[in-house]
């Protein structure tokens, strides 16, 4: 049994996704704010074991209009169905795959409601939706004006939150996945007996020597006492489990009759009052010993030391105290699991964000050990019976998301949702890139492996060619930002650039579309010509007959010739979210260079001296003679003073905008945020100092 995939409604940024779910590990990534902690979230609110609760602030903001409109609804006709038709409900579809040869099922028998022999899967529906009488509840005696006016929103919004706990409710339902007209009422506890949850959140209090770190290890430590005690595979757990059970016994019946005895005669007699009619009751003191508070308040784990001495769980790294925390809770949930009478048949488990203090080592190998710390549980701890467990990762790090392979990441995206709201978007890198070829998809994976680049978390993306673009790249978008004050700055945005040259850039095309990433290519236009023996060698732009770079060849064509790239438009350099950016004359109608470094010297002749004649040809010829990283190194750190070359100029300008985020240089980004937080203003760094 297993969690195929889910369907998400109006909760939070999630108003309407779907993802699936691998059989053993899904990693989820994505830029910041995109709705990788609202998934975890809303299977927290599910799975808890309290009953899932939900707040106006749950519902995605997109769907608000809805709550509105189903005022003015109501207004015009209070018993008119529409109302009720209108008012929005956050939803979660669950599919859920089974062996049809299990021997027993259990609880999930009950779902099943299809008559098809092919269907393995079960369809629950969960809602958080309006009562039958949710209208009356929420707009009946609503004095509110039905303007839409800011402030009659305003106060309708407040008085609908807190109407709304008692005009919804949470509802589960059996749904045919063949038929959704054939349905079967459930219980909604029935999800936490089908589906156990797990969660390690991002915030783990292990930063600091408070109270909040002894708990949580001293929870972990109770679970595994608890979890000893019924053990039925290792006797050795049981038998030492029950012989300390057996040791706080004794100290009880210790305490009992000494301890409490001396603390009893420190009581008063009542006597001593005097109060009419209060008679002596013949008060005694018990202490009692809780083996489980014993453990979970008093207990702590520390580290060994020397001479005798143990060392506070705070004297390690937070990274290893970090990756011990992860280790113990999953060994948390696994013997919860065993210590379950009736065990469920998936234990989802969520682990948010665990490159926490990991050096990027320790982050690869604790995503290609987490699938086999679970099965050295089932092989060692449970006499190889299966653990049905689903892990699913959100992360930041580009080291797990590369060291993962296409099928188990899931990209969350956000993308507008009108009236300057967002919504999540969510793209299955397992059907997104099904179309491509093996050998791309081997390429890719590997390139990212190796390059360890942020793909999957920037909001741009910058293809170059070599060293000498990426050693001068920081500098020209700097130049570029100067002379565009004003307009959308790249020194403000996340960009990742990546090294891949001119024969590769082409292999990322899929990849960047799916991924809806905005991307400048930088590359050559690698002017060549036939020689007398029909090999095609290098030569200057005005001399060439083709181009020999493969990402040219695959935007337009294999023929194309260094005079039609020249001619052409800006538009068709663009493709989706794509825009190549090659070789072009300083101005029009001037000499075009034909790799980076002579298009550089073009761009600044007075730095090179390249007197009369062909001043292609004498570029061409000053740049074959140069060592490409100390030519950019040079420019990079002793000779700054120069011009961009203009192909460059305008691919950074192109992709420079459409930035969906605020335009603010990183300064006065973190000014505002400070005083929206903390409400102190952060004085201009670039502004005089007045004081």
């Amino acid at each position: 049994m297993r969690i195929v995939r889910a369907k998400i409604e109006n909760f939070r940024l999630l108003r309407s996704i779907e993802i699936g779910f691998e059989d053993c590990t899904t990693i989820i990534v994505g830029r910041n704010n995109s709705g990788k902690t609202s998934i975890a979230e809303l299977f927290r609110r599910l799975l808890s074991g309290n009953g899932p609760t939900f707040r106006l602030e749950d519902f995605s903001l997109g769907c608000h209009e809805s709550f509105w409109l189903a005022l003015q609804a109501y207004r015009a006709d209070p018993q008119s169905r529409d109302v009720l038709g209108q008012l929005p409900s956050i939803r979660l579809i669950l599919d859920i795959g089974y062996d049809t040869a299990a021997p027993d099922l259990g609880p999930l028998g009950d779902c099943i409601i299809d008559l098809n022999e092919e269907c393995h899967q079960v369809r629950l529906e969960f809602r958080f939706g309006p009562k039958a009488t949710a209208p009356d509840t929420l707009f009946e005696d609503h004095v509110i004006p039905i303007d839409n006016a800011d402030g009659d929103r305003s106060r309708f919004f407040r008085n609908l939150s807190q109407r709304l706990p008692t005009a919804y409710a949470a509802s589960l339902e059996a749904v045919d996945p063949n038929d959704s007209t054939n349905r079967k009422v459930l219980e909604t506890k029935l999800l936490t007996t089908l589906i156990g949850g797990g969660f390690i959140n991002a915030q783990r209090g292990l930063d600091d020597d408070t109270m909040r770190e002894r708990d949580v290890l001293g929870k972990v430590v109770e679970v595994l006492f608890e979890s000893a005690l019924t053990d039925d595979i290792d006797a050795g757990r049981r038998m030492t489990a029950e012989q300390l059970r057996e040791v706080v016994e004794g100290i009880q019946g210790n305490v009992h009759d000494s301890f409490n005895s001396g603390l009893t005669s420190l009581l008063p007699t009542f006597d001593l009052f005097g109060y009419p009619g209060l008679s002596d009751p013949g008060l005694v003191t018990e202490t009692s010993f809780d083996v489980n508070k014993l453990l979970k308040d008093h207990t702590k784990v520390r580290y060994r030391g020397v001479n005798g001495l143990t060392l506070p769980e705070t004297y390690n790294g937070l990274g290893t105290r970090n990756l011990v925390f992860m280790l113990l809770q999953l060994l948390r949930f696994f013997r919860e699991y065993q210590a379950t009478p009736t065990s469920v048949g998936v234990h989802l488990i969520f682990i948010e964000e665990p490159e926490a203090h990991l050096h990027p080592q320790m982050q690869e190998v604790f995503i290609r050990q987490l699938e086999r710390v679970a099965a050295a549980f089932v092989a060692q701890l449970n006499a190889n019976r299966p653990w049905p467990v689903q892990f699913v990762v959100t992360t930041h790090s580009p080291h797990m998301a590369n060291e993962a392979r296409f099928e188990c990441l899931r990209y969350f995206l956000s993308v507008p949702d009108g009236d300057g709201l967002r919504r999540s978007l969510v793209k299955d890198l397992r059907d997104g890139m099904i179309g491509a070829q093996p050998a791309v998809r081997e390429f890719l994976h590997q390139y990212l492996t190796l390059s360890r680049c942020d793909l999957f978390f920037a909001d741009k993306a910058i293809l170059i060619e070599g060293t000498s673009e990426r050693l001068l790249l920081p500098s020209m978008i700097r130049k570029t930002d100067a002379v565009a004050r004003g307009q959308p700055q790249l020194s403000s945005q996340y960009l990742t650039i990546l090294e891949v040259g001119g024969a590769y850039a082409h292999r990322f095309f899929d990849l960047l579309d799916f991924l809806e990433l905005r991307t400048l290519i930088i590359t050559d236009i690698d002017s060549v010509t036939p020689n007398a023996n029909k090999k095609r060698v290098a030569v200057p732009v005005a001399q060439g007959s083709y181009t020999s770079n493969a990402c040219i060849k695959e935007w337009f064509a294999p023929d194309v010739s260094p005079a039609q790239l020249l001619g052409k438009t800006a538009e068709e350099k663009i493709s989706a979210g794509r825009r190549l950016a090659y070789q072009i004359p300083e101005q029009d109608g001037g000499p075009s260079a034909r790799s980076f470094e002579d298009a550089f010297i073009l761009a600044n002749p007075a730095l090179f001296n390249l007197g009369e004649g062909d001043q292609a040809e004498q570029a061409y010829e000053h740049a074959a003679e140069q060592k490409k990283s100390s030519f950019a190194l040079e420019h990079a750190i002793e000779n700054t003073e120069w011009e961009t070359p203009r192909y460059i100029v305008e691919g950074l300008r192109w992709l420079a905008e459409g930035n969906p985020a605020p335009l603010l240089p990183p300064e006065a980004a973190a000014a505002e945020l400070v005083a929206e937080v903390t409400g102190v203003d952060i004085p201009d760094a670039t502004q005089p100092n007045h004081e």
